[in-house]
């Protein structure tokens, strides 16, 4: 059977038509024979464009279908297809993110991994994630705002500046440099006074480094000796000196021992006392009559007189 060259060329033109159409749909990111399941979600901003890629833990599975505004919510929405084998639930979120430095988003699925799977033609609920550009713009704006008021504080003071140093009589300026010029030869002169007095004090500076040289060496040695004498030993002993000190003033307060029944026995503080007092009336009896004791032996006893007051008061 014999072709004619019209049928030939309407095969050729319909060929053509539709490899342009296949190769347009391509370019645009469709797969005219691939079977994909269309999915539904919104958000309050448009940040994607057609055919921005679909992924799943950064594996492209699908692309955005359509972009539309609905006019009754306000806000933008997203019909987005996957690759009929990917199943997740329901629950999940559709995540906007940026895929680089120089722009461009996409679609995460964050599998939620609970709940009733989706099915084609349901609406998930979505989320945003801030880029690394937005967060540095939103820094910037303040930094931008610190900034500003930075060199407005420059500018300010530049100008207090220029005020300071500009005189009317066009002088000013001259007389500043050459106040600072007295300035630095007044601070040399005082260097080269200083750098004098040093080297004419040479030989006493160098005693007296040597002197504090002699003194460490010294005092390095004092402590050499303080070591090889085990001071500690020393200190460890009066530290059980005064431990024994304070077990005995401890007893003492406690009353135990002669001492302490001496300073906590009332009785006997009060016999002693007695003790002493007929000690002392004793002694003055002696003074006042001394004949009576010289015949202390003898056979006629002298009868005791108590002292008058006059007595004890001058005795």
């Amino acid at each position: 059977m014999k072709v004619s060259r019209e049928v030939k060329t309407a095969i050729l033109v319909l060929s053509g038509i539709a490899l342009f159409i296949y190769l347009f749909s391509y370019l645009k990111g469709e797969d005219l024979f691939s079977n994909t399941q269309t999915y539904y979600t919104e958000f309050n901003y448009n940040a994607l464009s057609a055919s921005s890629p679909v992924t799943v833990k950064g594996n492209k599975i699908g692309k955005i279908e359509d972009i539309s505004y609905d006019f009754d919510s306000g806000k933008t929405r997203v019909s987005f297809s996957v690759n009929p084998k990917l199943k997740f639930s329901k629950n999940s979120k559709i995540r906007l993110y940026p895929t680089g430095l120089m722009g461009g988003n996409a679609l995460a699925i964050i599998d939620a991994a609970d709940g009733e799977m989706a099915q084609a033609g349901d609406f998930i609920q979505s989320e945003v994630k801030e880029g690394l550009i937005t967060s540095l713009g939103d820094d910037f704006s303040d930094i931008s705002k610190d900034l500003g008021t930075t060199l407005r504080s420059t500018d300010t003071l530049v100008g207090n500046l220029n005020t300071l140093v500009t005189d009317e009589s066009e002088e000013g300026l001259k007389q500043t440099i050459a106040e600072l010029n007295a300035t630095l030869k007044s601070f040399k002169s005082v260097a080269f006074s200083a750098n004098n007095l040093i080297k004419a004090n040479d030989e006493k500076l160098t005693s007296v480094l040597d002197n504090f040289d002699k003194t460490s060496a010294e005092l390095a040695i004092l402590i050499k000796d303080l070591n090889e004498v085990k001071l500690s030993n020393t200190i460890k002993n009066a530290d059980e000196m005064l431990l024994k000190f304070n077990q005995l003033a401890a007893g003492l307060e406690a009353g135990k021992g002669s001492m302490g029944k001496l300073l906590k026995d009332d009785a006997l503080y009060d016999n002693l006392e007695k003790a002493s007092k007929e000690l002392e009336l004793l002694l003055l009896d002696i003074k006042l009559h001394p004949a009576r004791y010289r015949r202390i032996l003898s056979k006629k006893e002298i009868p005791y007189e108590a002292p008058t007051q006059e007595q004890l008061n001058n005795n």
